[in-house]
């Protein structure tokens, strides 16, 4: 019996590309580049700082230049964390039906606490979620399962009884390592991968659809 659902949050709970692409801009602006469409950035926006500078200047952690470029990429972020994110069509309405349910839910998330909190706060479910568990969190991230067996013993939930819902195949692997029931969601950034092929439990098309799931 699932008694708890847990999301991850870039592209599976918020849609977070259009202000990391922001990000991205206007450190090419600084650089007298054009901007990048967030078309290009938007399916690695899950691979986080890597994807994004990757994407943005065809760079990667080897480049000499890449911590500073990361440090400045991040602190640009912070800066403009909710400008344009926005919750995904039908998560606010799941939400609402998994707390009506008395289901418990929370986020893990590999996105840093020093993000992930405060955005979670400016979308209006800082303190709704039953636990935010970040990439700093536990000192492992996805796809370590130790961040979902965190957010279980948060919650009071025996892994088992916890769903885990994600758009990158860490996610996946990360649930099913933790011994949970996993859900792979399509609308999501996916890394230009095909979830169908993750092993999750389950693929939906959008988040009401994981009320099926339960």
């Amino acid at each position: 019996m699932i008694k708890a659902v847990l999301f991850d949050l870039d592209g599976t709970f918020a849609d977070t590309a259009p202000d990391l692409c922001y990000a991205v801009n206007l450190m090419r602006k600084a650089r007298n580049l054009p901007p990048v469409p967030e078309e290009k950035t938007r399916p690695v926006t899950s691979s986080g700082a890597r994807g994004l500078l990757g994407a943005g200047f065809g760079i990667t952690p080897a480049h000499a230049d890449f911590p500073a470029m990361r440090e400045d990429f991040l602190n640009l972020y912070e800066a403009n964390l909710c400008r344009e994110t926005r919750l995904f069509d039908g998560m606010a309405a799941l939400v609402d039906k998994l707390e009506a349910r008395a289901i418990t839910w929370g986020i893990v998330t590999n996105k840093a606490e020093r993000f992930a909190l405060p955005l979670m706060r400016l979308l209006g479910y800082g303190t709704r979620a039953a636990c935010i568990i970040g990439g700093d969190t536990t000192g492992k991230m996805k796809p370590h399962p130790e961040p979902l067996y965190a957010a279980a013993k948060a919650i009071g939930i025996a892994p088992g009884h916890c769903l885990y819902v994600g758009d990158d195949e860490r996610d996946i692997q990360a649930g099913l390592a933790a011994g949970m029931k996993t859900v792979a969601v399509r609308y999501g950034y996916l890394n230009g991968s095909n979830p169908d092929a993750w092993g999750a439990h389950a693929v939906v098309e959008s988040p009401l659809a994981v009320l099926n799931c339960l």
